[in-house]
């Protein structure tokens, strides 16, 4: 008779980030350049991700708002970083997406490179949550990503977006590579986790995940 596996996280930690991410959550600043951001005092948890994966909706889908973050019909619209204040204990910072072609070079660069200053240069900074859209897995420019948080030595974890839009054979498959591919780097958090903001799929775990990165709840 084999052991019971335990559960990620208790019922009282999903109850406690439950309760954490219902308090006001506001929008603090859009910030250009590395002097004019917030200053270190709380713990921070950064999303990025590819344009367009999800970012702004997983953010309002974590805290119960449909529009404190904005997404913008135009991909690789977002070039700033986006701080926003929850509970008065947290903030959550949406960085610039990536993997778009409709921006210039010289802009591109410009917003991508403040990303990384920021990775670099945040000692508060506790996660990334580096945002996969399920149904294409991990791409070419996903590991241009995946090598500057491994350079940047900032703890990352995968996490997969529009889990609903894709059977659940499926998701277990892209679970199952993704968790491989980054068996071997030295900052990727080993659990990837599945969500869904339409459906609500996995905002639990994830919200119980940041509760104890930040806070030890």
């Amino acid at each position: 008779m084999t052991d019971p596996v335990e559960p990620l996280y208790t019922e009282d930690e999903i109850e406690a980030a439950r309760v954490l991410f219902a308090q006001p959550a506001t929008f603090v600043m859009g910030a250009v350049k590395m002097d004019a951001m917030p200053e270190t005092s709380l713990p921070e948890v950064a999303f990025a991700g590819r344009s367009n994966v999800g970012k702004s909706s997983l953010i309002n889908g974590l805290v119960g708002h449909k529009h404190l973050a904005r997404a913008s019909n135009e991909p690789g619209r977002t070039r700033e970083v986006n701080f926003f204040l929850l509970a008065e204990k947290l903030r959550l910072v949406d960085l610039p997406g990536y993997g778009f072609a409709r921006a210039s070079r010289s802009i591109v660069d410009k917003f991508q490179d403040l990303g990384r200053a920021y990775l670099r240069g945040r000692p508060n900074l506790k996660r990334v949550y580096l945002l996969i859209d399920s149904r294409h897995g991990l791409k070419a420019v996903d590991a241009e990503a995946l090598d500057a948080l491994d350079v940047a030595a900032v703890s990352y974890q995968i996490v997969l977006t529009k889990a609903d839009k894709i059977k659940p054979a499926e998701l277990a498959e892209v679970l199952e590579r993704t968790t491989k591919a980054i068996a071997k780097r030295p900052a990727a958090f080993p659990r990837v986790l599945a969500t869904s903001s339409e459906k609500g799929l996995g905002l639990p775990e994830l919200r119980a995940e940041i509760a104890r990165t930040c806070l030890g709840q």
